[in-house]
């Protein structure tokens, strides 16, 4: 598995049974406490391999740092949080490279394994299928809506807690289930990455976006106009080959544009399986988790539809 699919880490066989699952993301800080910028930035990177089904195994820290900026102590607070989440994961942290920066960025590159016939990739849905989406999306107008002072606090600490859960648990509790496709949402946010999955299925997604989970005051930001640098970008990524079948206002209609930081996984499952899998999820504790949608044949150039 390499980049022909869009996936989001590759995949090499290395014995019959064994295939090592690689990854590697950093990103610039989403908010001011370094200890929680690692656990994030851990968080999202460690997400490229559960995506795959895969189970982190060795870390290395990517680190941009502006030394004559910011104290040592910063650094050893971003590492530390980071290895708290590797060490959840049950990987190690073996290492890794720091470079000057003007601004700090930091992040892991991730080997991992998988089975080599039991991964996942983000091309294989079929018509029939369910979306189930385990985490709630909004994280990034939020971000950007807190530099404001317009989030309460009770909405910021949610969706903090949410952005540092693993996805290991949700992929522990997929395991026995008959995964057809996944991706975890991230950067491009829901659209885009779905948008990725329809396409490397030769699919359309139905999407409904009332049964799609929102972070707590989400909507509300982009009502007040806030948004991304990145939402018209993801927009215009999708925009030839999507629907909103909804009178939905535009300011509605963002929030499955939203960028996130270690978002959840979206998966493609039997109907049959969905809600057995819904079930599990959240007795596990991923109560967010949802069926969003759909999977159904693709007519025409139209690979999403929100209604």
């Amino acid at each position: 598995m390499g980049f022909e699919t869009k996936d989001d880490a590759g995949i090499y066989r290395i014995a019959e049974d064994i295939a090592v699952v690689t990854t590697a993301d950093f990103i610039t800080p989403p908010v001011d406490d370094p200890y929680l910028f690692g656990q994030i930035a851990a968080a999202n990177a460690l997400s490229d391999v559960y995506a795959m089904g895969g189970k982190p195994l060795m870390c290395l820290n990517l680190i941009c740092f502006p030394t004559n900026k910011l104290a040592p102590d910063i650094l050893h607070q971003i590492v530390a949080g980071s290895l708290d989440k590797i060490t959840e994961a049950g990987a190690v942290l073996a290492g890794g490279h720091t470079v000057e920066d003007d601004e700090p960025k930091f992040g892991l590159a991730v080997t991992g394994i998988v089975h080599p016939e039991k991964y996942w990739s983000n091309s294989g849905a079929r018509p029939g299928d369910v979306l189930i989406l385990t985490k709630p999306i909004g994280s990034g107008v939020l971000f950007n809506a807190n530099i404001k002072k317009w989030v309460s606090d009770q909405a910021m600490a949610e969706c903090l807690a949410a952005l540092t859960v693993l996805n290991k648990l949700a992929v522990e509790v997929m395991e026995p289930f008959e995964i057809h496709a996944a991706t975890d949402i991230t950067g491009f946010g829901l659209a885009g990455h779905g948008f990725e999955m329809a396409m490397g299925s030769d699919v359309c997604l139905e999407i409904r976006i009332e049964d799609i989970p929102i972070m707590q005051q989400a909507l509300e930001m982009y009502e007040k106009g806030v948004t991304t640098g990145v939402n018209l970008d993801n927009r215009q990524l999708v925009e030839n080959n999507t629907t909103f079948d909804t009178q939905l206002p535009q300011w509605h209609q963002e929030i499955v544009f939203d960028p996130q930081t270690s978002g959840g996984l979206m998966v493609a499952v039997s109907e049959s399986q969905g809600q057995g899998l819904i079930d599990a999820l959240k007795d596990a504790g991923a109560r967010n988790s949802r069926i969003i949608g759909k999977v159904v044949e693709r007519e025409n150039d139209t690979v999403l539809i929100f209604r």
